[in-house]
């Protein structure tokens, strides 16, 4: 599978745990001898001004980030192109879905996903979208901006049993057509990180129902990375999750 990088998500940009050192290699180091990795390039800025407002773009360049964080739309919009035609991963921070049009919190500057199904939309290239936010944040940045679209529907699940959790992902994947379908990949409601509910093996069947979905729809599929802080395992449930996309 193609995963978009760069090594300059190895930048410690900020204090927060998303921008800590060693986060990103930790992945790379996991991913090195089963993946092509293709480089990230930056998203332009009217692809970010047709998501953000000028002032919140004007923030981000004056918190000295804007550069990492379009570096960071751009993975996520070439992740969603390459995903049209197979599946695709983006190893990318700063992480996005608490960005929304105005403001953003939550160690994130841009929306990568907003801007990326904004631009497909925009392009003509896809009529409707599914966007599994599966961080074990609420992705409020995704629904302030795509929620009120019409062409997205949106699925954050939210369940303190891990078979309830997997089981409703399935449910609402394939209750719904989309031409794309994209994934807001948080690892952090992994059993050893701060959610501590779901199985390594449970990502790998996410992994598996996002491609089996996208497949049945004629469609496509990527995913971003959102949150996920214990490098002992990220790496491992990244792997894990891709290797469920690439099931045939």
């Amino acid at each position: 599978m193609k995963v978009i990088y760069h090594t300059d998500f190895h930048q410690v940009y900020s204090h927060d745990p998303a921008s800590a050192p060693g986060r990103i290699e930790t992945v790379v180091k996991v991913l090195a001898d089963r993946v092509t990795f293709v480089t990230a390039l930056a998203a332009d800025r009217d692809d970010i001004a047709a998501v953000h407002t000028p002032g919140h773009i004007k923030d981000v360049e004056r918190e000295g980030v804007y550069d990492i964080a379009a570096l960071a739309a751009g993975g996520a919009i070439q992740a969603a192109e390459i995903g049209l035609k197979e599946p695709c991963f983006a190893l990318i921070r700063p992480p996005g879905h608490h960005a929304s049009a105005g403001s953003a919190w939550g160690f994130c500057y841009f929306n990568n996903m907003a801007i990326a199904l904004e631009k497909m939309k925009r392009e003509h290239r896809i009529d409707r979208a599914f966007l599994l936010d599966f961080d074990l944040h609420f992705g409020d940045g995704n629904v302030n901006i795509l929620g009120g679209k019409g062409y997205v529907t949106i699925f954050n699940p939210s369940y303190s049993d891990r078979k309830a959790y997997v089981k409703s992902v399935r449910e609402y994947l394939f209750s719904e057509k989309a031409d794309i379908i994209g994934v807001s990949a948080g690892f952090d409601n992994h059993v050893a990180d701060w959610g501590g509910l779901l199985a390594t093996e449970d990502y790998r069947e996410m992994g598996s129902m996002v491609r089996e979905a996208s497949l049945k729809n004629s469609g496509g599929c990527f995913a971003i990375l959102e949150g996920g802080y214990n490098h002992q395992v990220l790496g491992g449930n990244v792997l894990a999750f891709i290797e469920g996309m690439e099931t045939l």
